[in-house]
């Protein structure tokens, strides 16, 4: 997906990029490529495959969400910063949160986020099981979002407790989707959420198969949840 697409294609989708933010979205390449050198960043660097497998994909969240307004996102282990800093530049009023377990991976963010000039974004370096014990973030976020992390059954133990009552859970999956949903089903009942949306879709050019899951925070979380680091995954829910 060269850029001319990945600008087409998001404009099919009602999102128009001004050119600021196609600007905002060259530079973020132009970094993750230099950064890449010194540290592991992403296994993809070409640039076509860069709009559309980190670009392009992290977007399709708000083909299904509306993500207008000042709203309040958090992105757990995002990486190099995917899915919430294309989503970011794209929708400049969003408050957008980051937690990673990889102090290298906040610096880049850091230095990302700066020659962007992204206002707005807070990063912090945390394991996500601590990070959603800690009373500032639990049950704070209108949205919380992850991509690649972990299965559904795990993900949705290091996601849903930072979710407030009536905000929302994405969960940005691959192929075998619906098995994991099934699998998560018993955790996203204990953990207060249930499934709302559901939409399944080819990526365009390589067909590969995507789903987003949208989950409604229906209940508080009981105060256990997410238990000590390594245990959500070892014996998920």
């Amino acid at each position: 997906m060269n850029e001319e697409q990945f600008i087409l294609g998001l404009k099919e989708h009602g999102i128009e990029l001004s050119d600021k933010q196609q600007e905002q979205f060259r530079q973020y390449f132009e970094l993750l490529v230099e950064w890449n050198e010194k540290m592991n960043l992403t296994a993809i660097t070409d640039a076509p495959s860069v709009y559309l497998k980190h670009f392009y994909d992290s977007i399709t969240a708000a083909f299904y969400v509306d993500l207008n307004g000042p709203k309040t996102i958090c992105d757990v282990g995002a990486g190099a910063g995917f899915p919430s800093i294309p989503l970011k530049i794209c929708f400049p009023e969003l408050h957008v949160t980051i937690v990673d377990s990889l102090n290298k991976r906040i610096g880049f963010l850091e230095h990302l986020a700066t020659a962007l000039q992204l206002e707005n974004v807070h990063f912090v370096h945390n394991r996500a099981e601590e990070f959603g014990q800690n009373a500032a973030y639990r049950e704070k976020f209108d949205i919380v979002t992850a991509r690649a992390v972990a299965r559904l059954s795990v993900l949705a133990e290091l996601c849903v407790p930072l979710v407030k009552k009536g905000g929302i859970f994405i969960s940005m999956k691959g192929a075998a989707a619906e098995d994991e949903l099934a699998d998560a089903k018993k955790a996203l009942s204990v953990l207060g959420a249930v499934i709302k949306e559901e939409h399944s879709f080819t990526l365009p050019i390589e067909n590969s198969e995507r789903s987003i899951f949208v989950f409604d925070k229906e209940k508080n979380t009981p105060k256990k949840y997410p238990r000590k680091p390594g245990v959500p995954n070892k014996s998920p829910i």
